[in-house]
């Protein structure tokens, strides 16, 4: 016998379009007839499995905070079948030797695809350029995400060596000269509660040199985790002008403003949750198509790392397991966004 379940009346998600019908899960080929079960499928959809962009498996180096083994299995509890690795890792993949590494981990212990990214400049030091010819064929592309490239020089060195690997830059844009100790951001709550602030320009202003060196280079660019109004409209510029640039903000910035911060380490990411008008900008973007991806942004830390306030708790939040349900149910089911 041909064993399976048939899923009835299901919604099925195809190329944009939602359509009701019925769908097979064989063990072999099945027909109705020998199905081993029929499900009433009606109040669910199916869809692809998700792909992100932009996650933290924190291996090698920082297995306290998570593993590959465990990271993989949150991604696919909430149907993420695809992640790309960011590099703030213990080696930095700056070398064919350090990436082999962790290909070697993923190898053994991941249950969903990883791509791992390979670091733009050797241990993310912002210094001397990593050996991204020898990581290119292994790369998904390349990134210091954690930190800003801080030198111009530097970078426009990165876009000219991944232009000639055909490979793109995903950039964390954010200016050091401008944090000024700051941890959330630099709105109405950091002012009413003796909080230090990370303004806005921090991220915009980085954003903007980059696109300037992609128009100059030709680089593919990818912006990572935009929250501000600023980095929306400098993208929507920069695509109406024909930059290659394609971005990414998370669901948090999607979802919360610092309106409703409080003293929890829960509430703590860089880049920070940003004002009201900041994510409304951001809605915007995502519904006008300036926003490419809505990557999660996954940073786990241990309890004790998100357990000592707003000023001392470590920036990162998680997110593969709750990005669609909540996206879902907060922004397609208010009919905010579309499902398509």
């Amino acid at each position: 016998m041909k064993l399976g379940i048939i899923l009835k009346g299901i919604q099925i998600y195809h190329s944009g379009v939602l359509t009701r019908g019925d769908f097979a899960l064989p063990f072999g080929n099945i027909s109705p007839d020998n199905a081993v079960n029929t499900v009433d499928a009606s109040d669910f959809v199916l869809l692809p499995g998700f792909a992100d962009v932009h996650v933290h498996l924190r291996e090698p180096g920082f297995s306290y905070k998570e593993t590959i083994a465990s990271g993989t299995r949150a991604a696919a509890h909430g149907g993420y079948t695809a992640v790309c690795a960011m590099p703030n890792l213990n080696p930095v993949p700056d070398s064919l030797a350090a990436l082999q590494q962790e290909l070697a981990i993923i190898g053994r212990d991941a249950v969903v695809r990883v791509l791992p990214y390979g670091a733009i400049t050797m241990g993310e030091k912002g210094d001397a350029l990593a050996d991204m010819a020898a990581m290119a064929p292994y790369a998904v592309a390349f990134s210091d995400d954690g930190r800003g490239v801080q030198s111009e020089a530097v970078m426009r060195s990165a876009m000219r060596e991944a232009m000639r690997l055909g490979k793109l830059i995903a950039a964390h844009c954010e200016d050091n000269a401008l944090l000024n100790g700051g941890y959330i951001h630099a709105g109405a709550y950091a002012r009413a509660h003796g909080h230090r602030g990370i303004c806005s320009e921090s991220e915009w202003g980085q954003l903007k040199r980059d696109l300037e060196l992609a128009r100059e280079t030709g680089c593919g660019y990818h912006a990572c985790h935009i929250s501000t109004k600023e980095s929306v409209a400098l993208l929507r510029r920069a695509k109406a002008e024909g930059i290659d640039v394609t971005c990414e903000t998370a669901p948090h910035y999607l979802l919360l403003d610092d309106s409703q911060l409080c003293e929890d380490g829960r509430f703590k990411m860089n880049p920070p949750l940003r004002d009201k008008a900041d994510r409304e900008a951001l809605l915007e973007g995502l519904s006008d198509g300036t926003i490419d991806i809505i990557a999660t942004d996954h940073a786990p830390h241990s309890i004790e790392e998100k357990n000592r306030g707003l000023e001392k708790s470590a920036m990162g939040i998680v997110g593969l397991e709750t990005a669609f349900p909540l996206l879902y149910t907060y922004l397609v089911e208010t009919n905010i966004i579309s499902f398509s």
